[in-house]
């Protein structure tokens, strides 16, 4: 009976049991239909939950604070269990639909079953997962870096700069910064103020190292810098030999996240003489530097170059007032006037305004602030000469020969902020024989260039970019005065100059200050009458561009003997050489563009060793002598663009009959390297173009008064192998420019720049231009029918044919005008990217109301556009969003 009993006990037992996992089981699957949504909702909560953790992580470690362990390891889990979860919520759906009689019976109770559970146990996994992530802190409030804090001037419009350099030392990736500019722009400044924010801000950092490199370079003197900072006992190292210094300092640093501020490199500095290891992602660490020159940072390796600008002029009239102080500026109601004057001369750059402000300080007569302008004008007021150019001067000195010195003092001949033509600039430097390894201006540029990047590079020049069609720079105006006083005080025998320029000078100079000089310009003047007769024996440059000459006396040239560069632009009613032109044997340079000079004398025929002789923009031309070009046999550079001269009836002349005779004579010139030429007949092109000489040296390209036919095959100019600038005017019957005979892979115009259409009325696009795929300036003016500047259906074909996507088309494009072109509708037919593009001007074109602009041509959009107020207003966007977007750059014009 007992045994009985055990067993139907034992068997009541499984019953239960069994039943228990039954139902069970069934409690899993018949829940799924709460549980799965109550899984979603948890997931998105975890979700949420993470991101705000992530970060809060991020921006701690943005800040270089390292994260707490346990935090990181709650962000995996989360992970780890965000991918289950969503696999378990994707495969609900199929799950649900095993389920049958409400959901409480599966037609596969296994799997039912074991997905139920799986998703149950997830639930309770979450909401645990969740209940830890409540983190009241992700990292610890690390301490700051060792640092020494160092007493710095209040820095004056600094911020943006030290936010930006701050933001490139949180960049793992970035380990080298280099901050350049001119000198006394306030780098120092800057790198102070970087010293002590680490002081402050929290950032990771094991020590901080500040060391004075100078431009006398010393190994020892760094490591003995870098030493204190790092507590090294000068008992300890005065006896030290260099290398010894190197594994002392290396041995601590290469255990710590450090950064290194170097200040004023003159030259490279090799990280390993001095025993600093080279930051990188790996060690977290950082070295900065400031510099003069831009060449420095690319020699030091910086991932990030920064350059320290000059004040804008609200910000550099704030310092100066500063400096000056209120009870001076208020002492007397026109001396706030009279600081601007002076605050202006110091043009942005913080040492001359700190300098000069604090010598200002105690001046509260007129006459002190009058008397200081008239100093600065003249270079001479003492506080500059004492504390400003000796400074700026070292930069001077680092120049790498007496060539680049000589070419910066060059561009002293300038007024301030004259925007000077690279090009031109090494023609002159060519002839006044300053680039003495070249004989051919083609060669000579090069080398002219690499001057021109040494000097941008040591921040004594500024590139300014295009200026009508020509790449410029220019001479901060306190380089310029330091310039002025090296050639006064230090070149005087080598380089003298004289300069009244931009000074508003009615009559040409006294004579008798000519006579030493070497270089002199009198540009921007108002001087109308040449009548003294100077001797000057070691005149080599005259610069007299931009005057309102008349009159130049037949005497004038008669004892400048050695001139080699004379400049006479921009001289609009000068009508006429003189005679006693022929005494400049020497002259090499000879510049006459804009002026008003209608024949050139056959005097000139003595100027045999001319190499360059510009006539552009000579509007009033009517006369060249038959055999005068020709006989300038070493001519190398010859331009004449945009001269209005007509057929005048006169044999002897060049003009005569269009430009056939003028191409006859270009054509014995075998050292010609740059030609620019207007061009007046399809017959004259012809023989152009079958001139082996013109097909490899011309840059600028000028047809006009086309009248042969209606149709222009534009590939007939495809061998002109260095054609930079094509223009075409007063082609009055052209009515297409057809691409004939195109080949496949045909070449394109890749020195292609500039292009100018005018007044050519019956021409209905330029889909042509798809073959310059580097063309940056684009001007098309007076083209009456008009109606389109890319036509789809064209590009369509002509893509197909020589394989270029039209959509890359003026991928180059900076600039963009477009003038009286009244059924102009369509730029292109579609949006483009103009990566480049700077300013579109729009002037008396009613019909085009789309521009190719949308919301992708406005990211990182510097644009301007200029128009009427009336055609903005009719302007059709993709969005309003596209136009809100482009609505800063538009700035109205008259029209």
């Amino acid at each position: 009976m007992g045994n009985c009993c055990f067993v139907q006990c034992s068997f009541e037992n499984f019953l239960l049991r069994g039943w228990d996992f039954i139902v069970g089981h069934a409690n899993y699957v018949c829940k799924l239909k709460q549980t799965l949504p109550t899984l979603s909702s948890a997931l998105q909560e975890l979700r949420a939950q993470r991101n705000d953790v992530r970060r809060q992580v991020d921006l701690a470690e943005q800040r270089l604070l390292k994260p707490f362990e346990q935090v990181q390891l709650w962000l995996s889990k989360a992970e780890t269990m965000i991918t289950e979860a969503e696999e378990l919520v994707s495969n609900g759906p199929q799950q649900m639909n095993n389920l049958c009689l409400g959901g409480c019976i599966s037609k596969n109770c296994l799997s039912s079953y074991k997905f139920g559970k799986k998703v149950a146990e997830m639930l309770q996994e979450i909401s645990y997962h969740k209940s830890k992530g409540a983190f009241e802190k992700v990292v610890e409030n690390q301490p700051a870096a060792s640092v020494v804090v160092r007493p710095v001037e209040q820095p004056v419009a600094l911020e943006s700069t030290i936010q930006k350099v701050w933001s490139c030392i949180v960049e793992t990736d970035v380990g080298i910064i280099g901050l350049y500019g001119l000198g006394g722009v306030g780098k120092t400044t800057l790198l102070t103020k970087l010293n002590n924010k680490f002081s402050t801000t929290p950032n990771g950092f094991d020590v901080v190292i500040w060391a004075l490199v100078s431009k006398d370079y010393d190994v020892g003197k760094i490591q003995d810098r870098i030493g204190r900072n790092l507590g090294f006992s000068y008992d300890s190292w005065k006896n030290k030999s260099v290398d010894q210094k190197v594994t002392d300092i290396y041995g601590v640093l290469r255990n710590k996240r450090f950064v290194v501020l170097l200040d004023d490199l003159w030259q490279r500095v090799d990280l390993n003489q001095v025993g600093i290891p080279k930051p990188s992602q790996e060690n977290g660490s950082k070295l900065i530097f400031t510099t003069r020159s831009l060449e420095i940072c690319g020699e030091m390796g910086a991932r990030r170059k920064i350059k320290v600008e000059c004040l804008k002029p609200e910000k550099a009239w704030e310092l100066f007032q500063d400096k000056v102080g209120d009870e001076t500026l208020n002492s007397r109601p026109d001396i706030p006037n009279l600081a601007k004057q002076v605050a202006e001369r110091c043009d942005g750059l913080p040492l001359a305004l700190i300098t000069i402000g604090h010598a200002m300080a105690c001046k509260t007569t007129l006459g002190e602030w009058k008397y200081a302008i008239e100093m600065l004008k003249r270079c001479a007021l003492p506080k500059m000469e004492n504390e400003v150019f000796p400074l700026l001067k070292f930069s001077y000195d680092n120049l790498p020969n007496a060539t680049i010195k000589c070419c910066l003092l060059y561009c002293c001949l300038y007024p301030e902020d004259y925007c000077i033509p690279k090009k031109r600039l090494v023609e002159y430097w060519l002839c006044e024989g300053l680039l003495n390894g070249f004989d051919r201006i083609s060669e000579a540029q090069m080398q002219g260039d690499h001057i021109i990047y040494s000097l941008i590079s040591a921040c004594l020049l500024e590139n300014v970019g295009e200026i009508d069609g020509e790449d410029c720079v220019k001479m901060h105006d306190v380089i310029r005065d330091m310039a002025l006083w090296i050639t006064r005080e230090f070149e005087a025998t080598e380089n003298n100059f004289f300069g009244k320029i931009g000074a508003q000078v009615f009559e040409e100079p006294n004579v008798t200050a000519w006579e030493n000089v070497k270089r002199m310009s009198v540009m921007e003047n108002k001087i109308e009458v040449l009548k003294e007769t100077p001797k000057c024996p070691n005149l080599r440059t005259l610069f007299l561009s931009q005057n309102e000459l008349q009159v130049i006396s037949d005497g004038f040239f008669q004892f400048i003997p050695l001139l080699t560069v004379l400049d006479l632009s921009g001289n609009l009613r000068l009508r006429a050489l003189p005679v006693g032109i022929s005494q400049l044997v020497c002259l090499e340079c000879f510049d006459l563009s804009y002026t008003g000079i209608e024949e050139l004398p056959t005097e000139l025929k003595s100027l045999t060793k001319l190499k360059m002789l510009d006539l552009s923009y000579m509007h009033n031309l009517k006369k060249i002598p038959q055999h005068l070009i020709s006989n300038f046999s070493k001519l190398q550079i010859f331009r004449m663009w945009s001269v209005q001269n007509r057929d005048y009836p006169n044999e002897d002349n060049v003009l005569y009959g269009g430009n056939e005779k003028l191409m006859e004579e270009l054509k014995g010139l075998q050292h010609l390297n740059i030609l620019s030429i207007p061009i007046k007949s399809m017959f004259c092109l012809e023989r152009f173009l079958n001139i082996n000489l013109f097909l490899c040296w011309t840059q600028a390209l000028q047809l006009c008064d086309f009248r042969e036919s209606k149709i222009f095959n534009i590939l007939c100019l495809k061998n002109l192998e260095c054609l930079q600038t094509l223009c075409f005017s007063n082609c009055e019957d052209m009515e297409e420019m057809k691409m004939e005979k195109l080949l496949i892979n045909a070449s394109c115009y890749h020195t292609l720049s500039t292009v100018e259409i005018y007044e050519c009325v019956k021409l209905k696009d330029m889909s042509w231009l798809i073959l310059a795929p580097n063309l940056r300036n684009l001007k098309i003016y007076l083209c009456d029918k008009m109606e389109e500047i890319l036509n789809e259906g064209k590009l369509g074909e002509v893509a197909g044919v020589i394989g270029i996507p039209y959509a890359k088309s003026f991928l180059k494009l900076e600039t963009l005008y477009l003038f009286w072109l009244p059924k102009l509708k369509n730029i292109y037919w579609d949006a483009l990217p103009f990566p480049c593009l700077k300013l579109i001007r729009i002037n008396a074109c009613r019909e085009l109301k789309k521009l190719p602009l949308n919301s992708d041509s406005a990211k990182g959009n510097q644009l301007s556009i200029e128009g009427s107020k009336d055609w903005w207003a009719t302007v059709e966007w993709e969005n309003e969003a596209t136009r809100d977007a482009f609505l800063p750059s538009f700035k109205s014009v008259p029209t």
